[in-house]
């Protein structure tokens, strides 16, 4: 968990260049005036609620450094189950096939690409300019041969043809009513489109487990993040699609994080 003097090291890094360690070897040089300057200024938008990641333009997932913009989340420690579960799903697979629906800053199907040598994926984005993001983190950690994008809602852009071993999503799970009430980190500087769930929160879980069926392989499944407490109301709706298991796994903190549906 970031914490203020976390936060002040990063800023103090990027602000004037240096590493960590370079930093407190030179704590009592005497600062660069341009350096002062721009970690005022990154002072000041952290004190106005924009979290570091934005400032910075990057955050780790999974080990790996992504680039984000204003039509992208910033990627959660808490999505990396996703990948988890995905690997361990993939793992016998000789040449596994993703889709990647609402990929953001593609970290979730990026990841899986550089874990898994031989696999393909497709990712789909409603923001073009999300996809940008994603081109650029997908050469970034050279997967971008194997990552196909589409912009477009949901299952629209994909042929209607493919079929995939393994379907992801960390979709818009937030109350529509709920949005207001959110922490100002969240309410004033991450994408809506990348928020709002609908009025219950759980309309793109209807569409996903609906449609997923038409482009999943024989034994394929869905891995789906979602809230804190609709777990259980995303399982029933995978498991009334004719999902066949649909299981419920924990995060951290122990709060019901993922769905994964296998057919």
């Amino acid at each position: 968990m970031a914490t203020p003097a976390l936060d002040a090291r990063l800023l103090a890094e990027r602000a004037f260049g240096f590493d960590g360690a370079h930093l407190a070897a030179h704590e009592h040089d005497a600062a660069v005036p341009a350096g002062l300057a721009l970690l005022e200024d990154f002072a000041q938008r952290r004190l106005a609620g924009e979290p570091v990641a934005r400032i910075l333009g990057q955050k780790e997932f999974y080990g790996l450094d992504f680039s984000l913009n204003a039509a992208t989340l910033v990627p959660r420690p808490e999505t990396e189950l996703v990948v988890e579960l995905g690997l361990e799903f993939l793992a016998k697979r000789a040449v596994p096939h993703v889709l990647d629906l609402g990929t953001g800053t593609g970290c979730i199907a990026i990841a899986l690409l550089h874990n898994l040598a031989e696999a393909r994926a497709v990712a789909v984005d409603l923001s073009p300019a999300a996809l940008e993001i994603v081109a650029d983190n997908a050469r970034r950690h050279d997967v971008a041969a194997r990552l196909t994008l589409y912009a477009g809602s949901w299952f629209d852009p994909v042929d209607p043809g493919a079929q995939f071993d393994l379907i992801v999503s960390n979709p818009p799970y937030i109350e529509s009513a709920a949005l207001a009430g959110l922490e100002r980190e969240v309410r004033l500087h991450d994408p809506v489109l990348a928020l709002d769930g609908g009025a219950d929160g759980l309309m793109p879980y209807h569409v996903i487990a609906l449609e997923a069926r038409h482009y999943l392989r024989a034994g394929g499944a869905v891995i789906v993040e979602l809230g804190a407490g609709q777990a259980e109301r995303v399982q029933e709706i995978f498991e009334q699609a004719g999902f066949s298991r649909c299981t419920i796994h924990n995060d951290l903190a122990g709060i019901g994080r993922v769905v994964m549906a296998e057919i």
